[in-house]
């Protein structure tokens, strides 16, 4: 039988969800590596709504449990269901959704608050050494909950290619060691368990952001 993975969403588009083509990598991959996935969100309001035409809020009130069901066809569980005792590993896409539904991050920077729901899940799987995928800015909550962890965001140097790189810069102050990597390589701290790549902080081709996720899946059905 093929390992059982859940993968926590945080709505539907890069801007104020999850970013639905690295939901969607894993989700591929997943299924590649004949394991299952089993898709959560935890059912709360987005901090806001932004229109993905004009990059801007607007005056809209959604649900993230609700958003996410559009990525994973329905077949979705509330969060708070989520028991990591019948599950052998968790991966968490990226997504301005994770800086805004499942943290403060996006607000308060290295001062911000993990919703509860998603740090009691990191914590159940790290005390269980169940390993942890995450990607692009998704590795912020493993560097707010596991001081000392090693993790990437890319690379911590800002530039075209590395927009967000002053992310690694915040990662570092809270304790953590930033790994530098390219899009398509991957950092697996073996004492934590976290398996991280950068995704989308990195403005590369979208076929090396797939292979990149691709790397992590497979690696955190590997240590499953």
């Amino acid at each position: 039988m093929g390992k059982r993975v859940a993968v926590v969403l945080a709505g539907c588009g890069v801007y104020d969800g999850s970013e639905i083509h690295e939901s969607s990598a894993v989700l591929v991959h997943l299924s590649r590596e004949r394991a299952q996935a089993e898709v959560y969100a935890p059912d709360v309001e987005q901090m806001h709504v932004v229109d993905h035409v004009k990059g801007e809020p607007t005056q809209e009130k959604r649900n993230v449990l609700v958003e996410s069901a559009r990525i994973a066809r329905g077949n979705i569980k509330d969060l708070a269901e989520l028991d990591a005792r019948g599950l052998d590993a968790l991966i968490i896409p990226g997504g301005f959704g994770v800086a805004k539904n499942l943290s403060t991050w996006a607000t308060q920077g290295k001062n911000c608050i993990i919703s509860k729901e998603v740090e009691d899940v990191l914590k159940a799987f790290h005390a269980a050494k169940k390993p942890i995928g995450l990607c692009c800015i998704s590795p912020v909550l493993a560097a707010k909950i596991f001081p000392g962890c090693e993790l990437t965001v890319g690379h911590d140097m800002e530039c075209e290619k590395w927009p967000y790189a002053k992310t690694a810069e915040t990662m570092k102050e809270l304790g953590c060691k930033h790994m530098n990597k390219h899009v398509t390589e991957i950092h697996v701290d073996v004492r934590n368990k976290l398996v991280t790549t950068c995704a989308f902080m990195c403005n590369a081709p979208i076929h090396e952001i797939y292979d990149g996720i691709g790397k992590m899946v497979r690696e955190v059905v590997r240590l499953a």
